[in-house]
C-alpha cells in the first residue's frame, strides 16, 4: 500500500494581537498563573476586517504559492470549522471562491470548478475528520491531491473564564502520495459520546417578553400589541413567529466538564486504538501532538496516562526513587513535578506547545499548528527527525476523540524550510485593550493592520442580508 499524508503545510495567523499580560492588568486576572500555570502569552485577535473564510484564503493562497501547486490539480477541498459564517453555504466555498478570483490572472476563471468543496463540523476535531476522509479519498483515488485546510475563530464572552484562551487562524495540509512530510498509517483510535461540555446553540427569545421588557425599561404607554404594530415593516421584529432566534459566536461551555470529556473520550480512544496496533505509546511515539485550548492542557491531560505507561516500564524505580512509592497520599502531586516526568513533556510535548503560547485556542486548527509548531521548532535547531514517530491526541467537544499516528518523512525539511512560523509570529502588531475591546463587540473599527491582509469583508452592501461579500 502506498503511503499517504501531509506533503505541505502552510498557515494564517492574524497580524494583530493582544498581550495575555494586557489582559490580565485590565481584567484583576493573576498574570503568573495564566503565564507560567498554562502557557499564555499572547492571543491572536481577529481583525474588524478578516474572518474565518478569509483566514482559510490566505493559507489556501499560501499552500498554492509556495509549492507551485496549480489549483486544477487539486482534486478537494474540505474545511474543518465551527466558525461557519452560514447555517447552510460551506464556509470554503466563500474562501475557495477568493483563491480563484486571486489566481484568476494566473490560471483562469474558476480555477477550482471541479474541486469538491465542503465543510466538517464536530467542534474542534472537524479537521481531523477532514483529514481522515482525504486520506480514505486519495486511496480510491491514486495519483489525486487533495486539501485540508481548518480554521476558526475562537471567541468567548467578554469576563468569561475562557476569555483569555481566545485565539484565531488557519492551517491548510496538501494531501497526497508519496508525502514529504508525514506519512500517516491507518489506525483511527475513536471515541464518541453526545455531550454539552460545549456547544454554540441557537438561542431562542420569547418576543412578547422582549418587546414588554422594552416597553418597561423605556416607560413607554403602549401596549405590546400596538409596539409590534408600529414595527410591522421591520425586517427583525416582523418575523411572523412569537421567538426571536439569535446566534453568537461564544459558546455556553462548562470547562471542568469539558476536560473530564477530554480524558474520558482520550482513554477510549487510546484502547480502540490500541486494538487495532499493539504499541508501547511511551517509547514508540516521539513526539505527542495534542488539541490545544490553551498551551499547557496537553501536558495535564495525558498524565494520567503517562503514569499508566511509566509504570510498565523499567523507569518506574527511578520514578519511586525520586518521588517515594505509590502509597503515599500526594504521590500523584509529586509525579507530575518529577524530573522524569518533566523530562518526557520538554523531549515529547513542549515543541508542540511553542505556537499555541503565542496564538491561542485555534480549535479545528489547533491539532495541525502544534504539528507546525514542533516541526519548526526542530528545523529551527537543524534536529534531525526522519524516521520518527508522531502520535496524535485530538478533540472535539460534544464529544469525540480520535487517536492516530504518522512517521515524519526524509524530506520534511525541504517543505519546513519556508515555514518561518515563530519569525512570522514575532512581526505581529500588539493592540491596545480598548481595541480589543471594540474589535470583540464588533464596532465600526478600521483595520487595525493590513500586513497580511489580501481580502477585506463587508457587510454593509444594501440588501446583503447577511450573505458575506469579500473585496480582494
Amino acid at each position: 500500500m502506498k503511503r499517504i499524508g501531509i506533503d505541505a503545510i502552510s498557515y494564517y495567523v492574524p497580524s494583530i494581537y493582544l498581550s495575555i499580560e494586557e489582559l490580565s492588568k485590565n481584567r484583576n486576572l493573576n498574570y503568573e498563573k495564566l503565564n507560567k500555570g498554562l502557557g499564555l502569552e499572547k492571543m491572536a485577535i481577529a481583525d474588524s476586517n478578516e474572518d474565518p473564510s478569509s483566514f482559510a484564503a490566505n493559507a489556501l493562497i499560501d499552500l498554492f504559492e509556495k509549492n507551485k501547486l496549480n489549483p486544477k490539480h487539486v482534486g478537494r477541498i474540505y474545511m474543518g470549522t465551527e466558525s461557519a459564517l452560514d447555517a447552510s453555504k460551506p464556509s470554503a466555498t466563500y474562501a475557495t471562491d477568493l483563491v480563484e478570483k486571486y489566481f484568476e490572472k494566473e490560471y483562469g476563471e474558476r480555477c477550482l470548478k471541479n474541486c469538491d468543496i465542503a465543510d466538517l463540523t464536530f467542534a474542534c476535531i472537524g479537521g481531523v475528520d477532514a483529514l481522515q476522509n482525504t486520506i480514505d479519498w486519495i486511496s480510491r483515488n491514486p495519483g489525486k491531491k487533495a486539501i485540508v485546510v481548518s480554521s476558526d475563530l475562537s471567541k468567548y464572552e467578554l469576563n468569561s473564564t475562557g476569555e483569555y484562551t481566545q485565539g484565531a487562524g488557519a492551517v491548510a495540509l496538501l494531501i497526497s502520495e508519496n508525502p514529504s512530510i508525514l506519512s500517516i498509517e491507518n489506525q483511527w483510535g475513536v471515541a464518541t459520546k453526545s455531550e454539552n461540555d460545549f456547544f454554540k446553540p441557537r438561542r431562542a427569545f420569547d418576543k412578547t417578553t422582549l418587546i414588554n421588557e422594552i416597553i418597561s425599561k423605556l416607560q413607554l404607554n403602549i401596549s405590546d400589541k400596538e409596539f409590534e404594530k408600529n414595527l410591522s415593516d421591520s425586517s427583525f421584529w416582523n418575523n411572523n413567529s412569537d421567538i426571536i432566534e439569535v446566534f453568537k459566536d461564544e459558546p455556553i461551555f462548562d470547562g471542568q466538564f469539558s476536560n473530564s470529556c477530554y480524558v474520558d473520550r482520550m482513554q477510549e480512544a487510546f484502547t480502540h486504538f490500541q486494538e487495532q496496533k499493539k504499541t508501547n505509546f511511551l517509547n514508540d511515539w516521539n513526539h505527542l501532538i495534542f488539541h490545544l485550548p490553551y498551551a499547557f492542557h496537553g501536558r495535564r491531560m495525558i498524565f494520567n496516562n503517562w503514569l499508566k505507561w511509566v509504570k510498565d516500564d523499567p523507569i518506574y524505580k527511578d520514578l519511586t526513587n525520586e518521588v517515594g512509592p505509590e502509597t503515599n497520599e500526594d504521590f500523584n502531586k509529586k509525579a507530575y513535578k518529577s524530573s522524569l516526568y518533566k523530562a518526557f513533556v520538554e523531549k515529547k510535548i513542549c515543541p508542540g506547545e511553542k505556537a499555541s503560547s503565542s496564538i491561542g485556542n485555534m480549535y479545528s486548527a489547533s491539532v495541525f499548528m502544534s504539528l507546525l509548531s514542533m516541526l519548526n521548532y526542530h528545523f529551527d535547531r537543524n534536529n534531525e527527525l526522519a524516521g520518527e514517530k508522531v502520535g496524535f491526541i485530538s478533540y472535539g467537544s460534544g464529544s469525540k476523540a480520535k487517536i492516530f499516528q504518522g512517521i515524519i518523512q526524509d524530506d520534511w525539511k525541504s517543505k519546513i524550510k519556508t515555514s518561518k512560523l515563530f519569525d512570522s509570529l514575532q512581526t505581529r502588531k500588539e493592540i491596545s485593550f480598548s481595541n480589543y475591546e471594540n474589535l470583540h463587540k464588533n464596532k465600526d473599527v478600521s483595520p487595525l493592520s493590513n500586513q497580511n491582509a489580501r481580502f477585506s469583508h463587508t457587510d454593509k452592501e444594501i440588501n446583503s442580508k447577511g450573505y458575506r461579500r469579500y473585496k480582494i
